[in-house]
C-alpha cells in the first residue's frame, strides 16, 4: 500500500463534491479497487468511500413495475430480497464470489468497473436495465464500452439500476473455481417485445448481446430453437482456463440451459 487520504461522505451531494478534488477516486465495496491499490495498479490520492451514503442503498419497485436497486446495495441483499420478485437476479447475486464479497461488493461498483467476467453487466444488458447516475440515465445498451470501460464520466456515480421484470429469465454461469468469476455466463430474459441474451466472461470486447440467439428465441422460446446455432470463436478470450473455441462452445451450452431453466 501507499499513503492516501480517505473521505467518507454521508450524502450523495457531498460525495459528488469530494470527487471533484484532483486525484480523487470513488470507493464502492472495494472488492476490486483494494487489490488494485495493493498491487499499485491504481494510485489515487484521495479515496471517496460511498459506503455511508444511505440514499443510494436499498431495493424498491417503481411506478412502472421495475425493480430499482440502489447503486450502493451489496450483492447479498439482492440475493436475499429478490427471490420472489426477480429470482434470476437473486440467483445471480447469490453466486458472486464468497460471503465476504457478497456482503461488501455493490451492484454500482460492479457495473462501473465492468470487469469482462463480472455477472452484473450480463444481468443489466439482458434485462434492458437503466443505469441512473448523479447526472443522467443511461440505457444498458449504451453503457458498456469495452473491457473495464463504460460511458461514465470522471467522478460520475451510479446511484440506481432499474430492471424491467421479464416474463421469464435465468442466469447460467460456468464459474472459474478459484476466483468464482464467470469463465462464461449467459443471462436470458424474455419480454413481451422479445428475448434478450447477454454473455459475459467470453469476449475480448467484454459483455455483449448474442443477437442470433435472440432472434431464434423471440420466435420460439425453447432450447430446441437453438439447435444448430453456434457462436463463432473469433474474438473470444483465450487463456489458461479455456481456448476461444471452448468459450464459444460454452455460450451455446449455457444459453440452452438458461432457456430450459427459465421456461
Amino acid at each position: 500500500m501507499y499513503a492516501f487520504e480517505i473521505e467518507r461522505p454521508t450524502s450523495l451531494s457531498d460525495a459528488v463534491s469530494a470527487l471533484k478534488a484532483e486525484g480523487a477516486q470513488a470507493l464502492g465495496g472495494g472488492q476490486t479497487l483494494i487489490p488494485s491499490l495493493k498491487a499499485r495498479l491504481a494510485m489515487p490520492e484521495v479515496l471517496v468511500s460511498l459506503s455511508a451514503i444511505d440514499e443510494i442503498k436499498g431495493i424498491c419497485t417503481d411506478d412502472e413495475g421495475r425493480i430499482c436497486i440502489g447503486g450502493g446495495t451489496p450483492h447479498g441483499r439482492v440475493a436475499a430480497e429478490l427471490k420472489d420478485s426477480y429470482p434470476a437476479l437473486a440467483s445471480l447475486a447469490a453466486r458472486i464470489g464468497d460471503p465476504a464479497v457478497r456482503n461488501r461488493g455493490t451492484i454500482g461498483g460492479s457495473l462501473a468497473n465492468n470487469d469482462p467476467s463480472a455477472c452484473w453487466p450480463a444481468a443489466a444488458l439482458a434485462s434492458d436495465a437503466v443505469i441512473k447516475t448523479d447526472r443522467r440515465e443511461i440505457a444498458a445498451d449504451d453503457f458498456f464500452a469495452g473491457l473495464f470501460e463504460t460511458v461514465l464520466e470522471e467522478g460520475e456515480i451510479v446511484t440506481e439500476v432499474r430492471f424491467p421484470v421479464p416474463q421469464a429469465a435465468n442466469y447460467q454461469k460456468f464459474a472459474q473455481p478459484a476466483s468464482r468469476f464467470a469463465l462464461v455466463g449467459v443471462f436470458v430474459a424474455k419480454y413481451e417485445a422479445g428475448v434478450r441474451v447477454a454473455v459475459t466472461g467470453a469476449s475480448e470486447s467484454g459483455v455483449f448481446r448474442w443477437t442470433e440467439a435472440e432472434e431464434k428465441l423471440s420466435s420460439d422460446f425453447s432450447a430446441a430453437a437453438l439447435e444448430g446455432l453456434s457462436h463463432a470463436a473469433e474474438g473470444m478470450i483465450g487463456d489458461l482456463h479455456g481456448t476461444p473455441a471452448y468459450r464459444a462452445h460454452l455460450i451455446g451450452v449455457l444459453t440452452k440451459r438458461a432457456v430450459a431453466a427459465a421456461g
